[in-house]
């Protein structure tokens, strides 16, 4: 999960999986998304955005009386298909009753507190099992406006990753997802369905998060595959095949994913985890999603080298490897603005790690690996961060900011422009830290000459991957 997730998480609530979902109710929603009833609710749910505002509100009176008709779809289209959604009767239920306190209140800032209660997709962790998701919300990476979202998705739940988080990766928040069929809020690069989007009246102790590893897989084929063209790489045997093989690479990335989510809660913490309500320089982002990332990197090469572990477990281990330094290098680095993009800073960090290490190669312009001293290279990084973290639990949090810096900047070529690179005012040192914040410079690490050459390039690539699916990549 990202560091938006809310104060709430502080943990995983022990929550129990629901009774053994069957193979006739996994098939009762196949082919949903052709039913009338969904078509009907996307094309309804579609046209009721364009008439909301950023709350989520229908503010016009000349809009109500269309946008109660709206709703009136919604509401008889949910009740039509949720006989093909057994399991998820309660919050179906609840879903259409919020809809209907909204129409008859006015069509008001909505509040679907009591629909999203019931809504509990980690007690169906079985693969194959899908949902409809109906609320208004905002989508991260997409609309920053509270619109009615409806989604078909569809649980992806392989069993090595079952046996993987009931043994040492517990993790019962986490809930994989495939997109099925989607309205405009999730035709983006949002990757992400998290409750926390949801307009409600109060905030509920979130049970789950979940994110759609078909979207974060396609992507990943299609820009890996793009910039190894262009920088003349040449790929493992194991690393092609993921490129070739779709549902291969979604089962990588729901290992990935599952390690990833669960450190942000574990480790030598010096802050909230998830950093809420904390104004921090972008760079300590970089650093924890960073870290997340190369966690899940340390594990799978445990994994890989472990003779008892299952060979699928194994198999898939190495992937997450191939995973994590092609897209933080090939997609994170170059993707998005240059405005305090603090992903893009942690694939920039980790490329230079690696060339300053001697296993990343540039020369004759090919782009060349030394994979037999590459996994240590990375761990090597990942141990660097968590020391970094160790320590600063007994220092000032400005401290750690600056010792922070530091790393990044023995790494990365800061801007020459850089107060931080310079050395901070003594009048900024003694006072608070908003006055740190306000001196980073919106492009503190700006790209290498490397990178911007790759950009040029790829840029089209990356822009292709707007609204991608599994069903859709190519």
């Amino acid at each position: 999960m990202s560091q938006t997730s809310v104060d709430t998480i502080v943990g995983e609530p022990e929550v129990l999986e629901d009774e053994v979902v069957t193979a006739a109710t996994i098939a009762l929603a196949d082919g949903v998304e052709h039913d009338a009833s969904w078509l009907a609710l996307k094309d309804a749910a579609t046209t009721l955005q364009s008439l909301q505002v950023k709350d989520g509100s229908v503010a016009e009176d000349a809009d109500r009386a269309e946008a109660s008709a709206l709703v009136d779809v919604i509401v008889e289209s949910v009740a039509a298909l949720a006989p093909r959604f057994p399991h998820d009767a309660a919050y179906l239920a609840a879903l259409q009753a919020d809809f209907r306190r909204w129409q008859a209140e006015g069509l008001g800032v909505p509040d679907f507190l009591d629909s999203l209660v019931e809504f509990q997709p980690q007690q169906h962790r079985v693969d194959g099992v899908r949902h409809l998701v109906v609320f208004p919300m905002y989508t991260q990476n997409g609309s920053p406006d509270r619109h009615v979202e409806a989604l078909v998705v569809e649980t992806i739940w392989p069993e090595f990753i079952a046996e993987l988080e009931a043994g040492q990766y517990g993790n019962k928040l986490f809930v994989s997802l495939r997109l099925v069929d989607f309205t405009p809020g999730y035709d983006t690069n949002s990757a992400v369905l998290f409750p926390e989007t949801v307009a409600m009246r109060e905030i509920p102790p979130f049970t789950w998060g979940a994110i759609f590893q078909d979207r974060e897989a396609a992507r990943y084929r299609r820009v890996v595959r793009a910039a190894s063209e262009i920088t003349k790489l040449e790929l493992p045997a194991d690393a092609a095949a993921l490129l070739d093989d779709q549902e291969l690479a979604e089962r990588t990335f729901v290992m990935w994913d599952i390690i990833h989510d669960r450190t942000h809660m574990r480790g030598d913490l010096p802050f909230d985890p998830f950093m809420i309500k904390q104004r921090m320089p972008f760079f300590l982002y970089s650093l924890e999603e960073l870290r997340c990332d190369l966690t899940a990197f340390r594990e799978s090469v445990k994994i890989e080298r472990d003779v008892t572990a299952g060979p699928v477990a194994r198999e898939h281990a190495k992937l997450v490897q191939y995973a994590v330094i092609f897209d933080r290098i090939f997609r994170f680095a170059i993707t998005g603005s240059r405005v305090r993009n603090y992903d893009g800073l942690g694939g920039q960090l980790l490329f230079a790690w690696l060339h300053k290490q001697h296993v990343l190669e540039w020369r004759d312009v090919e782009l060349s690996f030394d994979w037999t001293r590459v996994a240590d290279a990375v761990v090597g990084l990942g141990d660097a961060i968590d020391e970094l973290y160790w320590e600063s639990i007994d220092r000032p949090k400005t401290v750690h900011w600056l010792k922070a810096y530091e790393l990044v900047s023995s790494v990365v070529t800061p801007n020459p422009a850089s107060m931080w690179a310079e050395g901070l005012p003594r009048e900024v040192l003694a006072g608070p830290p908003k006055g740190y914040t306000d001196l980073v410079m919106d492009d503190e690490f700006p790209l290498s000459m490397f990178f911007e050459a790759l950009d040029k390039k790829m840029k089209p690539v990356i822009e292709s991957t707007v609204g991608i699916t599994g069903a859709s990549a190519v």
